[in-house]
């Protein structure tokens, strides 16, 4: 059974999270945290290669793999992602809240255009912003199908 947006524990915790404010003004403030939450990006990491197209601001994606927590487990990825922009980098939190330390399996399942809808994404944020937010979410499906498809393939490590 794949998990949906509805079941997700992840996407419920920050639905609920955002529930707990009354206006968008402090929604955007409460994504604004998050995003100062975040962990800083080695600038290094800040390439042509890892920018993420699409977005108004500078955004920047890079994932790491880790090996399964049991021997013949499916790896799980973990994104840094930074951004210049405040609302974006809150953005990219609630993406990395979504995604961090899944498998490439589980990401690829994630319902995310539900998981938008359901947090009021799709109707607060500016189209450019919206544009930018897809683009995103489109950088950490293809760093997840990359592995998917990588670690399905003979020797590959």
């Amino acid at each position: 059974m794949t998990e949906t947006a509805a079941q997700d524990p992840r996407v419920e915790e920050l639905v609920d999270n955002f529930a707990l404010f009354d206006d968008w003004e402090d929604r955007f403030r409460y994504l604004i945290d998050l995003g100062r939450g975040l962990q800083p990006m080695d600038a290094a990491l800040k390439t042509e290669e890892t920018k993420v197209r699409g977005c108004t601001s500078q955004v920047w994606i890079v994932d790491r793999v880790e090996p399964g927590s049991d021997p013949g487990a499916p790896p799980t990825l973990h994104f840094t992602a930074d951004s210049d922009a405040h609302i974006v980098k809150g953005l990219i939190a609630v993406l990395l809240a979504i995604y961090n330390g899944r498998t490439p399996r589980e990401i690829l399942a994630v319902d995310i255009k539900n998981a938008i809808a359901r947090l009021g994404f799709a109707q607060h944020l500016s189209p450019n912003r919206a544009n930018g937010l897809f683009s995103m979410v489109e950088r950490i499906r293809a760093l997840a199908a990359s592995e998917a498809a990588g670690a399905a393939s003979p020797g590959s490590t």
